[in-house]
């Protein structure tokens, strides 16, 4: 799927799992196992969102909850908006249920070691999400303590939209590497229920949802990470990444995508990302440098990932 070539010769390939639908749910693109259940991951954080927000969770700002949709970066402004979120909910840091962690930003993690601190709850790429749990909890006077047990009423709710959105049962819920519950769906699944998002109409929670992620795509991710970038990029565009290579994403017409690499390896993600807009007609000069990924040897570039060619030629 995604050649990795050093010093020009190839090296390995990635290989994994990619769903393209049309607006109306057809299928275009169908490369390796789309129907079988995988761990879709952060992936599934919009539809988590969504299930709060039709459980009644009342957050005014589109900004927390972008967040709360995102995999941040720990910066600053990520940490501060996280801690916004619970101190509105009469909640503190040590409420969230997730992992302390460093910044996944290299120089956010540097000023933080720099000045004598620490991991910290709030600085987990999920924190966002775990507060606007938390804050669906408190709304409700639902237990906090238990906010991630899979039969507490906000779990029970994200479950519920999970299942209507993508139009799957859900028969394997696992554990988060945040600690949160985690549903298996079928990359077709996924790809359905992001295209649901960004087909509902104005005035919809859906619809927020969607567009809060495309009003603040740098707390989704945060800075020179590609689901922000990419969101800059491509206006209207609707993408979330997820650990062990998972990736989906929507365009505006409702067109949507879902992929898995086989092995977990993030570098081929971006590759096809930046593959299936293109054949779609979708393009940006920041796409360049994204169309293939460095290998480097020594420190410096010795060759690159890229996308094999022809894979994506029925799409063109």
């Amino acid at each position: 799927m995604v050649e990795v070539l050093r010093s020009g010769f190839v090296e390995s390939v990635h290989r994994g799992s990619v769903v393209v639908l049309a607006p109306d749910g057809g299928v275009r693109l169908a490369i390796g196992e789309v129907t079988e259940p995988v761990f879709t991951r952060s992936c599934n954080k919009p539809l988590q969102t969504l299930g709060l927000l039709r459980a009644g969770l009342d957050l005014p700002d589109d900004a927390d909850l972008a967040v709360g949709c995102g995999s941040h970066s720990g910066e600053p402004e990520h940490v501060q908006q996280v801690l916004g979120i619970l101190g509105k909910s009469g909640l503190a840091e040590n409420d969230l249920g997730c992992p302390h962690d460093w910044p996944m930003n290299e120089a956010a993690r540097n000023r933080v070691i720099a000045g004598g601190g620490g991991k910290r709850r709030a600085a987990m790429n999920c924190s966002g999400k775990h507060a606007i749990m938390l804050a669906t909890a408190v709304q409700h006077a639902w237990p906090t303590a238990s906010y991630l047990d899979p039969e507490h009423p906000a779990q029970q709710a994200i479950a519920d939209t999970v299942t209507q959105m993508t139009g799957e049962d859900i028969h394997t819920i696992g554990i988060d590497g945040c600690g949160a519950p985690l549903f298996a769906l079928t990359l077709t699944g996924l790809a359905t229920g992001y295209s649901r998002l960004m087909l509902a109409p104005d005035g919809t929670h859906e619809h927020r949802v969607a567009e809060a992620m495309r009003t603040h795509p740098h707390l989704v991710g945060g800075t020179d990470r590609d689901d922000t970038e990419l969101m800059q990029a491509i206006p209207g565009l609707l993408v979330k990444g997820g650990a062990e290579g998972v990736h989906a994403m929507a365009l505006p017409d409702g067109t949507a995508m879902a992929m898995k690499i086989d092995d977990g390896a993030p570098r081929p993600r971006t590759p096809i990302l930046v593959g299936v807009l293109r054949a779609l007609g979708y393009d940006a000069p920041e796409l360049e440098d994204k169309a293939e990924r460095d290998i480097l040897g020594g420190g410096v570039p010795v060759g690159a990932a890229r996308l094999r060619g022809g894979l994506l030629d029925e799409l063109r």
